[in-house]
């Protein structure tokens, strides 16, 4: 397999924009019509994100065993669009032709064999481990119990999952919402898990978010969403973790890291010995420090620091600027492990500060879901806006 002509070809197939994913869904949908029930009504915010991420991930299997995770990952879950193990050969088949119509000439008996083989091998992969993971729910039902305005744009929600569902601290899940059905989007709970199984989240309005103002503005109590299997393991940390810890936040990118800072909490009140903690929160505007009032009381704990940053009011006397420049600098950062969580610009943005501070980028942790977050139609960064960047 000439893993080489795969990536060459695929780029050249990218250049085409978004007449790729129009060519790639009408094939689809005209070919097998029975396949549009398991998208969104709405395909603007699906636009390239399946046909993208598969070409992504085919025109990378020389790296096969670094994708191999990721690729089961898919597998699993998209049993929560009723894909079936048949769906497979219906995508392929009009992903081989996107390629074919693109290339033109360049489109040889060679490469379509490559392409044949590459898409084979990651296919069998996901439906192998959606096989595997059979006996688990493709969704978790929970109810709405109770929803709070916190500012304008931001929305506290509190969900009872209807069955046991078990997570870490710093994890995400997909959720959807009766009101945008189909149309998942990732978020992350904001506590350690309770005793009563409860898990918050903030959700924050996002201009032309379909998903994001459903919830903010039309999610009511009693309403029951699904949640998707708990993914991401890059801001989880051990119950025992003794690196002292950076923790730079973009507007409700705060939701993962203050469910970490609970679990510390947790162990401190219990052994009353854990690493100090500093996080920076970053907004653009002061009254979106939706967390204030809670974090102020964590900061009279010995081990917490609390620095709030605010980027677009310049009448602001505190802290000023982008979040993860004033984090930079803001201190002697070395030897601690950074946890960075907020829009993709913004996770860029504090990652190269901190490590031009000195922090070594293999200390610098974030979520990145790659391929995984489009294929299944979720942008985890859209709750996470409003990041001060």
């Amino acid at each position: 397999m000439d893993t080489a002509a795969l990536q060459s070809s695929w780029q050249i197939v990218a250049k085409s924009g978004d007449d790729v994913p129009l060519f790639f869904y009408s094939h689809l949908f005209l070919s097998h019509p029975e396949l549009r029930e398991l998208f969104p009504i709405s395909m603007a915010a699906q636009r390239d994100k399946l046909v993208g991420a598969l070409g992504a991930v085919v025109s990378s299997v020389d790296r096969i065993e670094e994708v191999v995770p990721l690729i089961q990952q898919l597998g699993r879950e998209h049993r929560r669009f009723s894909v079936v193990a048949e769906h497979y050969g219906a995508v392929g088949a009009s992903l081989l032709a996107t390629l074919k119509h693109f290339l033109g000439p360049a489109w040889t008996p060679e490469l379509a064999a490559d392409w044949s083989a590459a898409y084979g091998l990651v296919a069998r992969t996901m439906v192998e481990a959606a096989e595997a993971a059979a006996d688990t729910p493709a969704w978790w039902s929970a109810d709405v119990t109770a929803i709070e305005r916190r500012t304008l744009d931001v929305a506290v929600l509190r969900l009872q999952p209807q069955e046991r569902y078990d997570y870490r601290p710093g994890q995400s899940f997909a959720m959807e919402v009766p009101q945008r059905p189909r149309q998942w989007r990732y978020f992350s709970p904001a506590n350690a898990p309770r005793r009563d199984g409860s898990i918050e989240l903030h959700v924050q309005l996002v201009d032309g978010g379909q998903v994001s103002t459903s919830i903010v503005r039309s999610t009511k109590v009693g309403d029951t969403v699904r949640l998707g299997a708990p993914i991401g393991t890059a801001l989880t940390l051990p119950d025992d973790v003794a690196t002292d810890l950076l923790m730079v936040a973009g507007g409700t990118g705060l939701a993962p890291l203050r469910a970490v800072l609970e679990q510390v909490d947790r162990r401190w009140q219990v052994t009353g010995e854990v690493p100090r903690v500093h996080l920076f929160h970053g907004v653009r505007m002061p009254w979106s420090l939706y967390e204030r009032e809670l974090l102020s009381q964590l900061a009279h704990r010995p081990w917490f620091d609390y620095t709030e940053v605010v980027s677009d009011d310049s009448s602001y006397p505190g802290a000023r600027g982008p979040v993860g420049t004033v984090a930079a600098r803001g201190g002697s950062w070395q030897g601690r492990t950074a946890l960075v969580c907020g829009s993709p610009a913004m996770v860029e943005h504090t990652v190269a500060k901190l490590a031009e501070a000195g922090i070594s980028r293999t200390h610098i942790r974030f979520e990145s879901f790659g391929a995984a977050g489009d294929v299944n139609q979720s942008q985890q960064q859209a709750s996470r806006q409003g990041d001060g960047q």
